[in-house]
């Protein structure tokens, strides 16, 4: 999932400036009240599955994307997560703003992506970036520990 540009590309709230500030641009049709913006945590999906598994026990999953290929799964967090992500295996990306937004979503937000927990089937509008971060741990544990017994 590349938020900046690339291959893959979003679907823009609002046309993107140096100084990071709102556009005076009003957004596309659609998107009027699409919600807040949110960075984005990208793992592998076999990792990512087990964490949306540990956070919907624990009433903590927010809205998670899909890639096409099912190789990643990304997490929409609360903007400014991306300042202090450090998680060995992850990426966090900062969006300012730009296509990934917190809110109801008919679509997913970014091309080529689809919805593994939808919003509207999410406990929260993002994940909490620590308990996010726990349950990443507890599933690379997890994972770390079945493979040894294979």
């Amino acid at each position: 999932m590349d938020i900046g540009g690339g291959s893959r590309t979003t679907v823009a709230l609002h046309q993107p400036r140096q100084d990071r500030s709102r556009s005076p641009y009003p957004p596309p049709p659609g998107h009027e009240d699409a919600g807040r913006p949110c960075d984005l945590v990208t793992v592998p999906a076999r990792q990512g599955l087990e964490a949306v598994d540990i956070l919907r026990l624990r009433d903590g999953v927010g809205p998670v994307l899909h890639d096409g290929d099912c190789d990643t799964l990304g997490f929409l967090v609360p903007p400014g997560t991306a300042d202090g992500w450090d998680l060995p295996g992850s990426a966090c990306t900062q969006t300012y703003g730009r296509g990934l937004r917190t809110g109801a979503f008919a679509e997913p937000p970014v091309t080529g992506t689809g919805w593994l927990v939808a919003p509207d089937a999410a406990y929260g509008a993002a994940t909490d970036p620590a308990v996010l971060r726990a349950a990443l741990g507890e599933a690379a544990r997890t994972i770390e520990a079945v493979d040894r017994c294979r």
